[in-house]
């Protein structure tokens, strides 16, 4: 990985935090992610001292809001001239419904329409840096999930977990759809499930339901990011670090159709 540069989101705790340490222990150049300035500059120090690498930077955006997701893509570009891999980690779980200051529903702002906008904007970047990757975080939570388009954002009823798995199958819907567009192009685009994992998320959601230790959390996307036999595979779905079948619903081309189409509106692309 050395002389590659990786962008992790969401990587000041839990999974983020250490795929981007293990990543930067590879050698290379890490971009971290965070919406606390001061928890990033902390984490940044202590994975600088952890790797023995001191090639890190630190980003600092609020993925609910569409105008931080851009800024974020424009400083990554002004600062870098490549970019290798893609992580779209950052997630959240509402038990409440909340709208972001753009008005829209915070976990599909946060979950779905973040990662949509930032792969987006970095698309150009990623191309000319080819071959390259883009793996997001998704959750085995997507095989729970129906997608109601007239409840999207939880218009006429709100459920936490329902909201939240309708947005880790936008997750794959995304991944899918995005891998077909870049045929050709050498951007792989993977989606994956890291397992239940203790996370500030799991807790947010479930409490102390038991889970895996971060580390363990951190070894799928860690592969999918930087195991050179994937080069090349792409519209894949990982859980546990092997290739699985999502749901039947995943697959369908005309949800994956329809969903990016209501996302490119709704984030004021196309």
């Amino acid at each position: 990985m050395k002389g590659k540069v990786v962008l992790v989101t969401g990587s000041t705790d839990g999974i983020g935090k250490e795929t981007a340490l293990s990543i930067t222990r590879m050698g290379a150049r890490v971009l971290l992610h965070g919406r606390n300035a001061e928890k990033g500059r902390r984490v940044t120090e202590e994975i600088r001292k952890k790797s023995g690498n001191d090639r890190l930077d630190f980003f600092l955006a609020d993925l609910s809001l569409q105008g931080e997701v851009r800024r974020l893509a424009a400083e990554v570009e002004k600062e870098h001239d490549r970019l290798d891999v893609l992580v779209n980690n950052a997630g959240v779980f509402m038990k409440e419904r909340r709208l972001t200051a753009d008005g829209i529903e915070t976990t599909l702002a946060v979950n779905h329409l973040a990662p949509f906008l930032l792969t987006n904007q970095l698309i150009g970047l990623l191309k000319k840096s080819a071959p390259s990757r883009i793996v997001t975080v998704s959750s085995i939570a997507h095989r729970d999930a129906q997608v109601d388009w007239s409840n999207l954002q939880g218009e006429r009823r709100f459920d936490g977990y329902e909201a939240y798995a309708t947005s880790k199958l936008g997750n794959l819907l995304f991944t899918y759809e995005l891998s077909r567009r870049l045929k050709g192009s050498g951007v792989d685009a993977n989606a994956l499930h890291p397992g239940v994992v203790r996370t500030k998320l799991l807790r947010a959601g479930f409490g102390d339901y038991p889970g895996d230790d971060p580390r363990k959390g951190a070894k799928t996307p860690i592969r999918l990011a930087t195991s050179p036999e994937l080069e090349g595979k792409s519209g894949l779905y990982f859980e546990r670090s092997q290739p699985a079948v999502s749901s039947p619903l995943s697959r369908d081309r005309a949800v994956q159709k329809r969903l990016w189409d209501i996302s490119e509106k709704l984030v004021g692309l196309g």
